[in-house]
């Protein structure tokens, strides 16, 4: 098995935003999948990657709330995070098995060991990795992340990062740290290195 890949986005900072669109992978290609921590990109890199990979989006929560008919702070409140779980390994498993498609998972999805083989078995794994005072400045005024909503939110998402960053690089195929590189750089810089990775399969 070959060793995960690891990218520094900072070291291309100076790359031309504009330049050098990725060209699609193969048809043949594996979809990909995004894990890491809320604030870490995964919707947002998501977007901008499946576009230069001419691929569907789809987002894993977006997904969940389309079957359930409510938002996932809603599924938070009546069922607890152990039934959103399970609901959340139920929507994984089905969207692994799609076609072409860039997915964005939730950032506990690894919690599961299921859901880890699903995801390590069925596709490319990339690990977006930022650090806790990044993903903290990131999400610090956004108000609907259930797992977020206690005394010390600071406090609680280093927490959340040491418990799932082992799971986040077991699972992961590809590491690539966000840093503080615009979206279209960093999604460019991403692109490339799956084709790399998708060549020497």
């Amino acid at each position: 098995m070959k060793e995960p890949l690891s990218s520094d986005a900072s070291v291309c900072a100076t790359d031309d935003p504009r330049s050098d669109p990725a060209p699609a992978l193969t048809s043949q290609a594996r979809p990909l999948f995004l894990v890491g921590m809320m604030g870490a990109g995964k919707t947002t890199i998501g977007r901008h990657v499946a576009r230069l990979l001419q691929r569907e989006f789809v987002d894993l929560d977006h997904e969940l709330e389309a079957r359930c008919g409510v938002r996932v702070s809603v599924i938070f409140d009546i069922e607890g995070e152990v039934g959103f779980r399970k609901r959340e390994t139920a929507s994984l498993d089905a969207c692994t098995l799609r076609k072409d498609i860039v997915l964005a998972t939730g950032g506990g999805a690894v919690l599961a060991e299921e859901n880890r083989r699903y995801l390590r078995d069925r596709g490319i794994v990339v690990y977006l990795r930022a650090s806790a005072d990044e993903l903290y400045r990131r999400v610090a005024r956004d108000h609907t992340r259930p797992l977020l909503q206690t005394a010390d939110p600071q406090e609680k998402l280093r927490s959340l990062l040491a418990q799932r960053a082992p799971l986040y690089e077991e699972v992961a195929h590809i590491t690539f740290d966000t840093g503080s590189m615009p979206v279209a750089q960093a999604s460019r810089e991403l692109a490339r290195l799956l084709q790399h990775y998708e060549a020497d399969q």
